[in-house]
């Protein structure tokens, strides 16, 4: 009697828990704080007229107070509103552990920003890698946003898959298998010892989740920008936005040495998922050579990852034509790669115009607080060239470079550069995608293009 008395309890708590699925559930009961404790800081949490109320402290740390429960895929909504502006954040997927940094909460926070720059609904990775998309990448749901009002925040989550939307905007759709579950948390933002600030207060409200929910019950995809940090994978958001890998992370096929009919012999290594220019002698295409597209391309949407080893040197070359006939690395337009800190290239040049980012000897590259990873890690580069001329550098999710091609401001940049010697340079109808072998140890992967029209 007791085996089947333990059988049937077990048949209702399954049943009960696949009830769960695919319907709202309410993780706040709008009176109190049953289901949620406090992480890290210790930022004052209260719950008044149906709403949780935070409220900043001097000298405290961030604060956070999350679910008991951890999730993994889910659709998950809140409504919030600031009575003064200050940076906060819904934490997801989210984790803390004694052994990371004394417990410190770490994890996916879809980002609440009211400042100038505007990023609430992107990506940020608390505690850990920063930004993983940044707002900049989708420029329309930056208007989404209301001041002083209520908004509603929503986050999608699929396996590695992870969109988030601001009042019904699309704003962020990142890839990325990193962390698969974990808790949500509302997020005070710590203010340091600046006494302008205490007593800022955030309001959260309506807040409810669909635990695994039915394909059916996530937003239909759209065209947005998508960060897929999944090697030499195309998602399906991707595909339908039309972009295909250049390089299939396994053969040589679509590419050939530059100036040559095939692929070269020696000098490169493709391992793992990774296509790696082997080390020799730090000079340009002395050993296995630059490799080109067998394809031509004129308006696009270039993306690379690429790892540097230290003192490195390499560049993603783009309008090559191959017409010059030079010695040494074929010509064309470049996003530089390179280590800054030990390369002596990088104190070459003007206003730093040949490190990492940069167009080659033309522009610098901006700068910005953790835009560049260290040496050994990867690296996300992008190019994109608009069918009107305009082209930007991306690194790492961030604008680094902006430019027209043939106006008369790259005119001028070009005749003061060691291309002024070359006709129209930089200027070709399409050209071929070029990885420059400069004798230095580096590798790339996830090459990827999109054709602009």
């Amino acid at each position: 009697m007791k085996k089947y008395f333990l059988l049937g309890c077990g048949l209702i708590l399954m049943t009960a828990s696949q009830a769960q699925n695919g319907k709202w559930q309410n993780l706040f009961n709008g009176k109190d704080l049953k289901g949620w404790k406090q992480l890290n800081g210790k930022a004052t949490y209260e719950v008044k007229n149906g709403e949780i109320i935070g409220t900043t402290v001097i000298a405290e740390p961030n604060s956070f107070l999350a679910t008991e429960k951890n999730y993994g895929d889910f659709i998950f909504e809140v409504e919030y509103k600031l009575e003064r502006d200050f940076n906060s954040g819904i934490q997801f997927r989210s984790q803390s552990k004694p052994d990371f940094n004394n417990g410190r909460v770490f994890g996916y926070q879809m980002e609440v920003d009211p400042s100038p720059r505007r990023w609430s609904g992107g990506v940020y990775e608390e505690g850990r890698r920063g930004w993983l998309y940044p707002l900049d990448l989708n420029p329309t749901a930056q208007n989404a946003y209301k001041a002083n009002a209520w908004n509603k925040y929503r986050i999608e989550c699929r396996g590695p898959e992870i969109r988030t939307f601001i009042n019904g905007v699309p704003a962020a759709h990142l890839i990325d298998p990193e962390l698969p579950s974990g808790f949500i948390a509302l997020q005070v933002h710590g203010i340091g010892k600046k006494q302008e600030d205490v007593g800022k207060k955030i309001h959260w409200r309506n807040i409810r989740i669909i635990e695994n929910p039915a394909a059916s019950q996530y937003a239909p995809y759209d065209s947005i920008y998508v960060v897929n940090n999944i090697p030499n994978n195309i998602s399906a958001q991707e595909k339908q936005n039309g972009v295909r890998l250049l390089w299939d992370g396994a053969t040589t096929n679509g590419w050939r040495g530059a100036y040559k009919p095939a692929f070269p012999a020696k000098g490169w290594e493709i391992k793992d998922g990774t296509l790696n220019v082997a080390p020799s002698d730090g000079k340009e295409s002395t050993n296995g050579g630059d490799i080109v597209t067998t394809e031509e391309f004129s308006a696009f949407d270039l993306e690379f990852d690429f790892k540097l080893t230290e003192g490195a040197n390499s560049g993603v070359k783009y309008f090559v034509t191959e017409k010059e006939g030079n010695t040494g690395s074929a010509i064309g337009l470049e996003f530089q790669v390179l280590d800054d800190e030990k390369h002596p290239d990088a104190k070459l040049g003007a206003a730093g115009n040949r490190k990492i980012g940069s167009l080659y000897d033309l522009i610098p590259a901006y700068k910005f607080g953790n835009s560049h990873k260290k040496v050994g890690e990867w690296n996300h580069g992008r190019v994109v060239v608009y069918p009107n001329n305009r082209v930007e550098h991306w690194l790492n999710g961030h604008l680094v470079v902006s430019y027209v091609r043939g106006d008369n401001i790259f005119k001028a940049l070009v005749a003061r550069s060691k291309y002024e010697k070359f006709e129209n340079f930089g200027l070709a109808e399409k050209g071929r995608i070029l990885l420059q072998d400069h004798g230095d140890a580096v590798s790339y992967r996830s090459i990827k293009i999109k054709t602009l029209k």
